[in-house]
């Protein structure tokens, strides 16, 4: 798997922008206008300095009377408002139509982050941390949105208007350009040594800001844990610890910053001073007027003055950068497992069940499952039992492709799962945790996972089958009860009946059950005991179980101890064999004894 969690592949400024900009292509048309309502504006930003320089020749002519200057400048001065009034309601229209696009276009890229996201394994998102991820998506998509909405279209602007001054100003008079363009190599050297030190700042910022958002979402999960055991200045310690290296890099991104926008401030007043000297000799030889000089060095102003905004532009596009480079090693992250070309769709299946001399490790050579060979027939219930470590979780997250195996084969009512699509064979499983995931909103929102296909009569009818009905019909809301974060406002126990009704109610043609009793009370225990009894009757059904009391009635019991099957039977049959699950039944039976009343 490529690794995405902490080292950023450098990428060129020319593959960044191409990536970028096809998010864009959709929406070429909208650019298209938004350019030629940006040249309308800026060749109207143009005349300002062109008619005051008009006005102050008109006003020094002394061949016009007072009346003929006042009938001019009156008449230049409602031209003028009137250009003015165009160019603001051009620029309105460009900067509603920019926004739009930009809105558009960082929602398309914030889509395919979180679907690809989506589509990795979990074996690739367990490996990174979850702030990172939310980083990716809303923190560094946003930067990126300040690219299209602001800094690309004024980069272009800026360009354009650029090249527009220094013909308007050669136009005006060659011999003083000619010093002007003098100090433009200085300004692009100063801006390829910023550029240089700005990306690495850039890096080292985003980076920063992913450790402190990991660092928040996973202390803020584990508060209880921080408090329970005294940690709170530890772990303030280590958020300060994070904040000041966070604090650093912007500092670094500050200084590197101050330092060239001063720069290309000086060349700009250095190419000011130029136009002055020059251009005051120039009227004293009488070859210009005061009003062209004037104008002359208005336009040397607005030369340099775009310049300086391409430095702030540019500082924001080497931001963008940053992000864009961690957001598109997410996208570049090749899921490890995928469905084949030909795999195909299953309407349903009978629920057998094979693994044959199937070889599992998460770490290269480091075997969690040696040689596994089972069959499950239909409607059979099979329990694992073993040691932790022992391989029993693993078998369960194998067969619903949560991980691809190294060797061997699993099979489905005769089918290699690697032949079945993902999202079919996972439609016909049910699953129930040890860990249970509520998500905010309703019971029933819960329950149904906000599927319209499934109607309320059916989640009564679940909830009731598996007992979640007994704690559900004295809240006063009943199935419209708000849930809370993680479900903080029920029992382990409750919890654990809403997401048995989960899974029962997409009518799966396989049940799994992974440590489902281990965290609930007694009493919670008999409701499901009561569930499962029933629904060994309706699919096969998989069962890792602590608690041997839950599984006396299964078909077949599979011992494992590291990696590997030791004994298989009934519960009477491997009592009888006196081995490992002996030992197991009699080691939970007398703590059962012993345990305090």
């Amino acid at each position: 798997m490529k690794d995405f969690k902490d080292n950023t592949r450098e990428r060129s400024d020319k593959e960044v922008i191409r990536r970028l900009l096809s998010y864009a292509k959709p929406y070429k048309k909208e650019f298209v206008w938004i350019i030629i309502m940006m040249i309308i504006s800026l060749g109207i930003q143009l005349l300002p300095p062109l008619l005051i320089g008009l006005t102050v020749d008109t006003v020094a002519d002394q061949t016009l009377s007072s009346a003929e200057k006042i009938q001019f400048i009156v008449y230049l001065s409602i031209f003028f408002v009137v250009i003015l009034a165009i160019a603001n309601f051009v620029s309105y229209l460009q900067g509603i139509m920019l926004q739009k696009v930009g809105q558009k276009t960082v929602v398309s890229l914030r889509d395919e982050v979180f679907n690809h996201i989506e589509h990795l394994s979990i074996g690739q998102i367990n490996q990174v941390p979850v702030g990172k991820l939310v980083t990716r998506v809303v923190n560094d998509t946003n930067t990126i949105s300040e690219m299209y909405t602001n800094v690309l279209v004024n980069l272009v602007r800026n360009v354009i208007y650029l090249f527009a001054i220094v013909i308007v100003i050669f136009i005006i008079n060659w011999k003083i350009s000619i010093f002007v363009m003098l100090t433009v190599p200085l300004v692009f050297l100063a801006t390829y040594v910023f550029r240089k030190f700005s990306r690495a700042s850039y890096r080292r910022v985003r980076q920063g800001v992913s450790e402190v958002n990991a660092f928040l979402s996973e202390n803020l999960s584990g508060m209880k844990v921080t408090q329970i055991f005294n940690q709170e200045d530890k772990k303030r310690n280590e958020f300060k610890g994070y904040s000041l290296k966070l604090r650093n890099s912007y500092l670094q991104e500050i200084l590197v910053f101050g330092i060239y926008r001063p720069i290309v401030y000086l060349i700009s007043m250095a190419g000011a001073l130029l136009v002055l000297y020059v251009g005051y000799q120039e009227v004293l030889a009488g070859i210009i007027t005061a009003g062209i000089l004037y104008s002359y060095y208005a336009y040397v102003g607005d030369f340099f003055e775009p310049i300086q905004q391409l430095a702030e532009q540019f500082n924001t596009l080497q931001n963008a950068f940053a992000s864009a480079e961690k957001v598109f090693d997410v996208l570049d992250t090749k899921p490890d497992i995928k469905d084949e070309e030909d795999a195909i769709e299953l309407p349903t299946f009978s629920g057998q069940i094979e693994f044959k001399d199937v070889w599992f490790s998460y770490i290269q050579d480091e075997w969690v499952l040696k040689g596994i060979s089972f069959k499950v027939e239909p409607g059979d219930t099979v329990a694992f039992v073993g040691a932790t470590g022992s391989g029993k979780t693993t078998i369960l997250s194998l067969i619903v492709r949560n991980y691809e195996i190294q060797k061997g084969q699993i099979l489905i009512d005769g089918i290699d799962i690697k032949k079945i699509k993902r999202s079919s064979l996972r439609r016909h499983i049910g699953q129930m945790l040890q860990d249970v995931f509520l998500f905010s909103g309703t019971i029933l929102e819960n329950i149904t996972l906000r599927d319209d296909v499934i109607k309320e009569e059916d989640v009564i009818h679940a909830s009731e089958y598996v007992g979640a009905n007994t704690f559900i019909d004295q809240l006063p809301d009943r199935y419209n009860h708000v849930v809370l974060e993680r479900g903080n406002n029920f029992s382990a126990g409750q919890r654990q009946l809403i997401s048995f009704a989960r899974a029962l109610v997409y009518k799966p043609s396989l049940m799994i059950l992974d440590e489902a009793t281990a965290n609930i009370d007694s009493e919670t225990e008999a409701l499901i005991q009561e569930s499962l009894e029933k629904m060994m009757n309706i699919s096969t059904m998989l069962i890792v179980a602590h608690r041997l009391s839950t599984i006396q009635h299964a078909d077949k019991i599979i011992v494992m101890q590291k990696g590997e099957i030791k004994e298989e039977g009934n519960h009477q049959a491997l009592l009888k064999l006196g081995g490992l699950y002996y030992n197991l039944y009699q080691l939970q039976y007398e703590e059962k004894e012993t345990s305090p009343a």
